[in-house]
């Protein structure tokens, strides 16, 4: 292996390996235009539902039921799958070449529609129990459970769509084609929009009770588009379907056995959402809500900075990897991390200190009332504290799956899980902190997963720039503070000269 040592970090733009930290952050860039414009028009669509449904039965019902197909969207669409298909099939391209790289694509695809065509069809069986499970709280409120129920079972289809999306996002990456696949959960946002609301109006004109069926319709529509708008690209970089299943194949085993640790990892990480939904849940109508729309805000950058980074380092950590090449390795990690850093915190403390007019400007209209702004903002403002971190995990957790280590995320993320319960048991019940408590409990959980993955990755490939990593973390954070101050009294003085009502006042707030 190159033994190289790793060039220097500072804290404006990590100088490491120009061309590779060059390349990533170009890939990057790609990605995160993708990504931005398709997290504002999610934005949108918060907006649409915030302004229709508001918060309460009806939003708190579509919220749970849509976290529970959603759990195996964050394991296929950012997860296991994503983060073991890419490595394999990568790793396959430089070994094997295209002919076995696309026979795998295949088996995958076709692998994963007939085991989650199985799942899709015990989850709708089994949505009783499963509702019961995250959400138990709803049985109080007459109809609440029964109607989360109903749609738990018409959105376990998307399951299937947003795994083929996956897969095929994959498939592009590796191939060095972003723009496309980052781009594909706008055409989510566009279905789950115009689906939603003209689904909503046919079932409920006046947009009462039964509106909310249609809204969980257009996901799945959403869910469609979001592959769809996919299969173009894959045509034109070589691939042909063929109709072949193999569970035995050397590549597909490789994938399940990278999956089987990752899959149990990131199951972890929603057994966190879900506990935390159901302490949510016992505290009334709103805080399920208040929670979702603050982390919706919270996904704008984890996505344009976390995950874009992450998808455009990890196809070159992966080939870095297959060619034993551990300097390379070293150096793109330490760009994409200290990229991370350079564009996050900064972020978080503009979250924190104007994420009330931000949310202002953005939901508070129809039913969403200045009292929803004040608790999302509250909720947000927690939720900033670990952002970093979060995004962070975006990039390390994927470099093991490269390393074909997929043990050491699924022990930090099966960790967490008492981590998470012991924050929320503290922080909601016997300190009072409410929906408040459930946040800060989540950023705390981030940190302590990147602190882990951090040092265990140290270990695992040696000093790549840490010192100068959290040095460089720690001068951006000053400025980031100083940042963050300069916001807060000028937003205060805009408030005392505008006021924090009307239109006018809302946009030179935010």
């Amino acid at each position: 292996m190159n033994a190289e040592a790793p060039h220097s970090l500072t804290p404006v733009a990590p100088p490491v390996a120009e061309e590779t930290a060059g390349r990533v952050t170009r890939s990057a860039g790609v990605v995160s235009l993708a990504v931005m414009g398709s997290r504002l028009l999610g934005l949108v669509r918060e907006q649409v539902f915030a302004a229709i449904f508001g918060v309460g039965m009806h939003s708190d019902a579509f919220i749970a039921a849509f976290r529970i197909p959603n759990l195996l969207r964050d394991l296929f669409a950012e997860g296991a799958l994503s983060a073991a298909f890419v490595s394999t099939f990568s790793q396959l391209l430089v070994t094997r070449g295209e002919r076995a790289a696309w026979r795998l694509a295949n088996l995958v695809l076709n692998g994963l529609l007939l085991l989650l065509t199985g799942v899709t069809l015990l989850g709708i069986l089994l949505a009783p129990q499963i509702v019961g499970l995250i959400a138990r709280g709803f049985e109080a409120i007459p109809g609440k459970m029964a109607l989360t129920i109903e749609m738990t079972r018409l959105m376990f289809p998307f399951i299937i769509l947003v795994a083929m999306a996956a897969v095929a996002m994959g498939i592009l990456n590796s191939k060095d084609r972003f723009g496309i696949p980052a781009s594909a959960s706008t055409f989510f946002n566009i279905g789950s929009i115009l689906g939603g609301v003209g689904f909503a109006y046919v079932l409920d004109p006046n947009f009462g009770p039964r509106a909310i069926i249609g809204w969980a319709i257009g996901t799945l529509i959403g869910g469609a588009l979001q592959f769809l708008i996919q299969v173009p690209s894959l045509y034109r970089v070589g691939f042909r379907y063929e109709p072949i299943v193999s569970f035995r194949d050397e590549g597909v085993r490789q994938i399940l056995r990278l999956m089987g640790p990752a899959v149990i990892g990131a199951a972890a990480v929603q057994v966190n959402v879900f506990v935390n939904t159901n302490f949510a849940s016992y505290l009334g109508d709103g805080p399920v809500s208040w929670l979702n729309y603050a982390f919706r805000l919270m996904q704008f950058p984890i996505g344009v900075f976390g995950v874009a980074i992450g998808m455009a380092a990890l196809p070159a950590v992966s080939r870095a990897a297959a060619r034993g090449d551990l300097a390379e390795f070293r150096r793109t990690l330490t760009a994409s991390l200290g990229l991370v850093f350079f564009l996050c915190v900064p972020s978080a403390c503009g979250l924190a200190v104007l994420g009330e007019p931000i949310i202002r400007v953005i939901y508070e209209r129809g039913r969403f009332t200045p009292f929803d702004t004040e608790q999302t903002a509250a909720a947000l403002a927690f939720y900033a504290i670990g952002l970093a971190g979060y995004a962070a995990i975006k990039v390390l957790a994927p470099a093991f799956y490269a390393l074909n280590d997929a043990r050491t995320p699924m022990r930090i993320s099966l960790i967490s899980i008492a981590t998470n319960y012991t924050f929320n048991a503290l922080l909601v019940r016997q300190l009072g902190f409410g929906h408040r408590g459930l946040a800060l409990s989540t950023s705390l959980v981030a940190l302590f997963n990147f602190l882990a993955l951090f040092v265990l990755m140290r270990r695992k490939i040696g000093s790549f720039e840490g010192r100068r990593l959290l040095e460089s973390l720690g001068k951006i954070a000053l400025a980031s503070g100083v940042m963050a101050l300069v916001c807060a009294a000028s937003l205060h003085a805009l408030e005392e000269h505008f006021g924090r009502s009307g239109l006018v006042g809302h946009l030179l707030t935010a």
